[in-house]
């Protein structure tokens, strides 16, 4: 058992580093309106309620909410334990071993519901801050995540903007971080020490990029500083993972904002490590990360459109560059040009999965816009037509444009494919004829 001085030291300590002023914000106070929440989500908060559990929606549904932007999902939380809420829902499937959730799944929709979490690592932080140690505790037992309240709940979580509750009881919101001062100040601040939780989860890191870049927040200066020094523990991330953290970035509508805080924090030499070499202010890198520029500015009309993203198409954009500098780097050694670009495509994509791993799926259409950008410019009579009815024939053209939009001198070129494409079949005959 543990001294009983040295336990009330601890609980001191504990005590003091989760109390915080909470904030009950009542519905006059706020803008979140049910019929700006998906039904489902409605559904499953009423039945947890009328079960007798409290419910609340939380995290990026309620912060949207919040600014006035439609939420891509709604998480649920509450005290029921997975077990016990899987039997109120059918429609449902308890999944994950770390820490168990329950999916409630609806035509079209997930609603996620988790159970109030506490992580007790916080605990063994606040002995080694409290420099009381480790071994003075042998009864207790770290786990990485455990059950717990609203409050725990809430501390545990990342940003402050992301740890607001919404009260189905009452229609309140729940402020235990400081979160909505934040919302209103329009400010990303990591709860806890930064630094400790962007060890703790390198992909925050990731996270406060994407969120200021969506929401055109600033950074708070303590969760800023240590972005570019740590920026090299995305590297302990599991590729899988890491790709899906990408995604959102780029294909979610902001992908512009979010290029501009990947440069100003180098994390495109981490995640790109083959175009670090733009970094420098060489002759010739500026037209290069122009392109780029435009690539994310396209991406973000097309998603505003609702048009469809192809991943593949702003990866192959982004790795460009890379290729060019290996091609240029190899191409004495081969006798044919195109066996010398095949194996720069080759030798790209093998150094880009080193550190992030592109999906065959996405690597087969790259391959394919890279190798038809130089049979766009050089253009041969028996092979335009297979050019022209290639499945990525449409995003190589829009390759094409991009480029001569960063200041590579192909318009002519372009403007011969555009022509092409809408022109009959004895005037394609003449364009082939006279090439």
């Amino acid at each position: 058992m543990l001294n009983k001085g040295l336990r009330e030291k601890f609980r001191a300590i504990f005590r003091g580093r989760k109390k915080g002023t909470i904030h009950l914000i009542s519905r006059d106070q706020h803008s979140i309106s049910r019929k700006n929440i998906s039904p489902n989500a409605l559904k499953v908060l009423y039945r947890l309620k009328k079960s007798g559990y409290v419910a609340y929606l939380v995290g990026g549904g309620v912060r949207d909410l919040l600014s006035g932007l439609t939420p891509k999902d709604f998480d649920v939380v509450t005290n029921g334990r997975p077990e016990e809420i899987r039997q109120l829902f059918a429609n449902s499937r308890i999944i994950g071993r770390r820490f168990r959730l329950l999916h409630v799944m609806f035509p079209g929709e997930i609603i996620e519901v988790s159970t109030f979490r506490a992580n007790t690592q916080e605990e063994k932080n606040v002995i080694d801050e409290g420099k009381l140690l480790a071994e003075n505790f042998p009864e207790m037992v770290v786990k990485d995540n455990t059950y717990g309240t609203i409050e725990e709940d809430a501390w545990r979580r990342d940003f402050t903007v992301n740890a607001l509750y919404y009260n189905i009881d009452d229609f309140s919101v729940i402020d235990f971080t400081g979160g909505m001062q934040d919302l209103n100040h329009r400010m990303i601040r990591m709860i806890g020490d930064p630094v400790q939780r962007y060890h703790e989860d390198p992909v925050r890191l990731l996270r406060a990029i994407r969120l200021a870049a969506k929401l055109n927040f600033k950074i708070h200066p303590g969760t800023e500083e240590p972005l570019s020094a740590l920026s090299t523990l995305l590297q302990h991330i599991p590729q899988s993972r890491l790709f899906d953290e990408l995604l959102k970035i780029f294909f979610k509508g902001n992908a512009a904002s979010s290029y501009y805080y990947l440069q100003k924090y180098n994390y495109m030499s981490v995640l790109f490590p083959q175009i670090g070499f733009l970094e420098s202010d060489a002759e010739g890198h500026q037209q290069a990360l122009e392109l780029i520029r435009l690539a994310m500015e396209a991406a973000d009309t097309r998603f505003s459109s609702g048009q469809s993203l192809n991943p593949g198409f702003l990866l192959s954009v982004i790795l460009w560059p890379a290729l060019l500098k290996v091609l240029a780097e190899t191409k004495e050694q081969f006798p044919h040009f195109f066996q010398s670009l095949h194996y720069s495509i080759d030798t790209v994509l093998r150094l880009q999965n080193e550190m992030l791993h592109i999906p065959r799926r996405l690597t087969a259409m790259m391959r394919s816009i890279w190798v038809m950008q130089f049979q766009l410019v050089k253009r041969r009579g028996k092979r335009v037509c297979r050019v022209l009815y290639h499945r990525y024939f449409r995003a190589a053209f829009d390759f094409l444009c991009l480029r001569v939009q960063s200041g590579e001198a192909y318009q002519l070129e372009l403007d011969w494919w555009e022509r092409f494409q809408d022109a009959s079949n004895e005037l394609r005959k003449k364009m082939i004829a006279e090439l």
